[in-house]
This record gives structure tokens, sequence and C-alpha cells, in this order.
């Protein structure tokens, strides 16, 4: 059976890409800065996790998670810090605009 944190990560995935792929259509999958953003966030919100998970400050449920874990870290972690960071992304850009006029610089 699946644990409720990685069923949510896995859930706020879905409806993440979802969201960007047929509503918002920012194209926020094919710039470039998207991904180097997404990977700076990754990086640091490994490192933090690491000093949160690693002496164990922060525990989670073996019961509640798949078991692969990146710098001590639940891999599900990863999933909601893409969630988090795609939809904030994603949501500025309509709002500001920018998705009407990709590619135009």
């Amino acid at each position: 059976m699946i644990g409720e944190y990685t069923l949510f990560s896995a859930i706020g995935i879905v409806l993440t890409v979802l969201l960007e792929l047929l509503v918002l259509r920012t194209g926020l999958f094919r710039d470039l800065r998207y991904w180097v953003a997404l990977a700076i966030v990754a990086a640091f919100q490994l490192l933090v996790n690491g000093v949160l998970t690693c002496p164990p400050i922060v525990s989670y449920n073996p019961a509640e998670i798949l078991g692969p874990r990146i710098v001590c870290a639940p891999i599900e972690d990863l999933g909601f810090g893409f969630a988090m960071v795609t939809t904030t992304i994603a949501l500025w850009r309509r709002w500001e605009g920018e998705g009407s006029s990709y590619g135009d610089g």
C-alpha cells in the first residue's frame, strides 16, 4: 500500500503538470530558464533537507514513504518541491502575461 506522503507527492506532481499543460499553457516546460531555476531550488532543497533529516532533526514514518532517499531526505520531498515551485512560476507567468508571449524574447 502506498503511504500518504507518497500519494500526496504524486498527486501534487500530476496536478501541477496537468495545470500547466491543460490550463495555464505558459510554455514553462519548454523554457530553459525554468529548468535552471528548478535545479537551483532542488540543490538548496537537498542541502536543507540533508541538514534536517540526517541528524535526524526531522524524521519520517517509513510506512508513509517509498524508501529511496537523496541526502537523507525521502525522494517524495523533491516531488513536493517540484509541485510548489512549478505551480508558483506557472501562475506568476500567467498573471504577468508572459505565457502569451512565449518565444518573443
